[in-house]
C-alpha cells in the first residue's frame, strides 16, 4: 500500500513554539503518518509516525478556543480552528491511530520469524526460477486485464439496466394512483405476525462475511460518528457503536458503490421524487472489505482516480480468471452459510462447498466448471 497516499486533510492553525505564534496551514493524514504544512511558505512543520503518538485529546487554548492536542513522544502539538469541526478531526485521527497500534502489535512475531537464515538461503536458490515465473505471470496478467475490461463494461451495462428497471417499475405504479395494482394485492399480502418474526430471526442468523469499524458520514461532512460496517451475502448493514442498525442495504437496493480511496467508499440508493440515500464510510480496515464488495457488486462498483491502483493490486497476477470466478461462487458463499467450519478430508473442496450452499444448482455448477 502506498504510504504517501493522503487520506484526508483539514485547514487549521498550528502553534509554533519557537516563534510563540499560531501558523495557518493544512493538517494531513496518511495511512502511517500525520503532517502539517504552512500555507504561506509551504514548509512542513510537523511530520511524525502514527505509532509514535502517545495521546490524542480535546483541550482549550487560553481557556476559550477549542483545540486538539497530540502528544508525540515528549512533544505536545497544538492544533486549533479545525474545519469542519474538532470532533470530526478527532474521530478520524483516533480511529487510524488505534488501528495502526493494533496492526503493529500483531505483526511483531511475524517480522521476527522472517529473519531466518535458512529462509534466506532458500530464497537465493529459487531466485532464478522466480524471475521466469514473474515474466510468465506478467504476460498472463496482461491478457487477463483485457478480458476483465470487457467483463467490467458488460457488468456496468447490466447494472445500469437493473437500476433503470427498478425505477421504471416505481413509475408504472405510483402510490397515489387510485387504480394501482397495490390496492388489489393488499388483502392477499397480509400475513400474521409470526411470519415477520421468522424473517427477522433468519436475518439475525445470517452468516457474517466481514465486520469492520468505520467512520460514518451522512449527507454533511460535519455529521460524522464512529460505527461498524457488516457485509452479508444478501447485502450490507451500517450500525453505530452500540450495534443499533442505522441503515441496511439489500443487494438489489444498492445502486452504486464508489471507491474514493483504498480507505474510503460511498454507498448510494436512488429514488424518484425524494433524496437519495447515501452514506460515506472511512476505515483503516477498508482494504480488507473492498475485494468482497467488488465480488458481490461487480456490476455496480466504481473505482475513482485515487483508487485505480488499488483495484489492480487486489488481483494477483498468478490467479487466472477462471479460478477467481470458481472461488467466488464456491469458497466465499459456502463459508457464509457455515462460517468457520473446516473442509472435510478426502473430499474435493469444490464439491463440499456446492453441497453446503443450496442456492447453487447443478446446472450453474456445470457452467462454472466449463468457465
Amino acid at each position: 500500500m502506498n504510504e504517501d497516499l493522503r487520506i484526508h486533510s483539514w485547514p487549521c492553525s498550528y502553534y509554533l513554539d519557537t516563534n510563540k505564534q499560531w501558523v495557518s496551514g493544512r493538517l494531513s493524514l496518511t495511512p502511517v503518518a500525520i503532517k502539517f504544512a504552512a500555507d504561506k511558505t509551504g514548509e512542513l512543520l510537523v511530520d511524525f509516525h502514527l505509532s509514535s503518538i502517545s495521546e490524542i485529546k480535546k483541550e482549550s487554548s487560553n481557556i476559550i478556543f477549542s483545540s486538539l492536542t497530540i502528544l508525540e513522544k515528549n512533544t505536545k502539538h497544538w492544533f486549533s480552528s479545525l474545519q469542519p469541526s474538532r470532533n470530526v478531526v478527532f474521530n478520524i485521527l483516533e480511529h487510524f491511530w488505534r488501528e495502526q497500534l493494533l496492526s503493529s502489535q500483531g505483526g511483531g512475531a511475524e517480522a521476527a520469524a522472517l529473519q531466518s537464515t535458512k529462509g534466506k538461503e532458500l530464497t537465493g536458490l529459487l531466485a532464478g526460477s522466480q524471475k521466469r515465473l514473474e515474466d510468465t505471470a506478467k504476460v498472463l496478467h496482461y491478457q487477463g486485464e483485457q478480458f476483465d475490461n470487457i467483463m467490467r463494461g458488460l457488468n456496468k451495462i447490466e447494472g445500469d439496466m437493473d437500476v433503470a428497471d427498478r425505477l421504471l417499475t416505481e413509475l408504472e405504479s405510483p402510490s397515489w394512483w387510485p387504480f394501482s395494482s397495490k390496492l388489489w394485492k393488499a388483502p392477499l399480502e397480509a400475513k400474521p405476525k409470526e411470519t415477520a418474526t421468522a424473517v427477522s430471526d433468519s436475518k439475525n442468523q445470517e452468516g457474517i462475511i466481514i465486520r469492520i469499524p468505520v467512520i460514518i458520514t451522512h449527507r454533511t461532512d460535519s455529521n460524522v460518528k464512529p460505527g461498524k460496517l457488516t457485509l452479508f451475502a444478501s447485502g450490507l448493514e451500517i450500525s453505530d457503536c452500540n450495534s443499533q442498525v442505522i441503515h441496511r442495504f439489500e443487494s438489489k437496493e444498492v445502486d452504486d458503490i464508489r471507491v474514493h480511496t483504498p480507505y474510503e467508499i460511498s454507498v448510494r440508493q436512488r429514488f424518484i421524487g425524494k433524496p437519495d440515500t447515501s452514506y460515506r464510510l472511512l476505515s483503516a480496515k477498508m482494504p480488507e472489505a473492498i475485494p468482497i464488495l467488488e465480488m458481490q457488486f461487480s456490476k455496480k462498483i466504481q473505482f475513482l482516480e485515487d483508487a485505480l491502483g488499488f483495484a489492480g493490486a487486489t488481483k494477483s497476477p498468478q490467479m487466472d480468471l477462471g479460478t477467481s470466478i470458481w472461488q467466488a461462487a464456491t469458497g466465499l458463499l459456502g463459508g457464509v452459510v457455515q462460517p468457520g467450519s473446516p473442509a472435510k478430508e478426502g473430499m474435493d473442496n469444490d464439491q463440499v462447498q456446492l453441497q453446503k450452499h443450496e442456492k447453487v444448482s447443478q446446472e450453474e455448477a456445470k457452467e462454472l466448471k466449463q468457465v
